[in-house]
């Protein structure tokens, strides 16, 4: 029997429909799972097509055609050291690893480093597109080697979505910069599913729309600027009946929202490099909130506000303003996510070309969005652009966008609506636009309780001054 092309450790959701794509595309692939009922349950349900099963690690390693490749497809963190330190002794110098999970960049940079010195060839590999996007087409964020990718580029390429601009894949750069890149791609995630439904909000409380009413608006959006995989989704998740009530399923679910750790990784590096990302920070701290939800049910019957009713004479103005204001927002979640891939990939030397981060995202991820295309085409225009908010067809369009953006978060506020992922995007859009903000006061307080002395604008060096009057 030959050997297979490509190795699979972990048969979960994804890596099961990863082994499935691989296969598909004519390679012999060879799976392993810890529970050893995993893997002959796998191999039984897919007799005749090439799929190799092991008993063992030790199996596993022998049943690959050299240079061996492996995916680890595990859960990050300790399971993926433990994992190193099994198969290390197992392979050799030119082998490739693949830890396909979302691990914390920094141990994807040490292990690289540390494999690096026995001759394997590491490579930290992010992977979007949930269930689906594993089977059909994943968007897939592979950092490490130049090597490795040369080793691996044949499958990734074979397995990942395809878009008008190509292959969703790239060798985004050396060690952790793929799973760099992933956890951003989740914090942008974790704010346009905010800003979704932060909107959404308006049109039940406010307007007082309901769920298959949301799915005709969200639909005639996804038709324009607003075109995305997650607006689509939410038109289609509007129009479910539950089976129980007669109602919408949606009412039916808990308003507690989980996460799994790459948001709070984002906003943590955003402090660490000293990029502000507020639109993703007030996502997970909305999710955060959420999650207080026996407090907030006691906390409604004690705290009071407005009646959440828009008093406007027709809806369709709120909806067009909102419209406006979910399209400005996003650009702003988006700006922040490419800005901190960018500090990132100055502080660590890996060379990122964000013009193609933008393309690998345009099919696959959760993510892809039309607006992904003129980010592209701005940053293929002028790959040292600042930010989004400088490319000139985004400015045009932001500045469309204002008004109503700006009587979106307004209406929200006087009826005690909280908007806050399209509030901290408005802010953050008006601070980048201002000249001179008052951090000039905070810089006398600075120094007139603690002496830490400030700049002045008409000379250079530090200053210091007796601020008592």
């Amino acid at each position: 029997m030959s050997q297979a092309d490509f190795g699979i450790i972990g048969l979960g959701t994804m890596g099961r429909n990863l082994a499935l794509n691989v296969e598909s595309r004519g390679f012999r692939v060879v799976v392993w799972n810890r529970e050893q009922e995993w893997t002959d349950e796998f191999v039984s349900a897919h007799r005749g097509q090439g799929f190799v099963g092991s008993a063992s690690l030790e199996a596993f390693v022998a049943a690959l055609a050299r240079p061996r490749r492996v995916l680890m497809m595990i859960p990050a963190g300790k399971p993926v050291d433990e994992m190193i330190e099994r198969l290390r002794p197992l392979l050799d110098p030119g082998d490739v690893l693949v830890d396909g999970g979302n691990s914390w960049y920094l141990d994807t940079r040490r292990r690289e480093a540390a494999l690096r010195d026995t001759g394997l060839l590491f490579v930290g590999c992010g992977v979007s597109g949930g269930e689906d996007g594993a089977r059909n087409g994943p968007s897939l964020m592979p950092g490490g080697p130049p090597e490795a990718w040369a080793l691996l580029r044949d499958v990734l390429v074979a397995i990942a979505a395809r878009s008008e601009s190509g292959p969703c894949v790239t060798h985004v750069g050396p060690d952790g910069a793929g799973h760099f890149v992933k956890m951003v791609h989740n914090g942008i995630e974790y704010g346009d599913m905010q800003l979704i439904a932060e909107s959404w909000d308006v049109m039940r409380r406010g307007l007082g729309m309901s769920a298959a009413e949301t799915a005709e608006i969200w639909s005639e959006w996804n038709a324009g600027p607003l075109e995305s995989f997650l607006i689509e989704l939410t038109a289609q998740i509007c129009r479910v009946k539950d089976s129980e009530t007669g109602g919408a399923l949606v009412d039916a679910v808990l308003d507690k929202a989980g996460q799994k750790g790459t948001g709070r990784w984002t906003a943590q590096v955003g402090l660490d490099l000293a990029v502000p990302i507020p639109t993703i920070a007030a996502a997970i701290d909305a999710r955060v909130l959420s999650s207080m939800k026996q407090e907030r049910v006691e906390a409604a019957t004690r705290l009071q506000g407005p009646d959440p009713v828009i008093a406007e004479s027709g809806a369709p103005a709120v909806l067009k303003d909102l419209h406006d204001a979910l399209f400005a927002s996003r650009v702003c979640t988006y700006a922040q996510g490419l800005a901190l891939i960018a500090a990132a990939s100055r502080e660590y030397e890996w060379n990122v070309d964000l013009s193609e981060i933008c393309r690998i995202w345009t099919a696959g991820c959760i993510i892809r969005a039309r607006l992904l295309d003129e980010a592209r085409n701005a940053l293929n225009a002028d790959p040292a652009l600042p930010s989004l908010l400088l490319a000139p067809d985004l400015g045009t369009s932001m500045g469309a966008a204002q008004a109503g953006w700006r009587r979106t978060v307004s209406r929200a506020a006087t009826v005690g609506i909280p908007l806050p992922c399209h509030a901290t995007a408005l802010a953050y859009f008006d601070s980048y636009r201002t000249a001179r903000l008052p951090q000039n006061l905070t810089q006398a307080q600075r120094d007139a309780f603690g002496a830490h002395t400030y700049e002045r604008i008409d000379r250079a060096g530090p200053q210091h001054s007796e601020w008592d009057a």
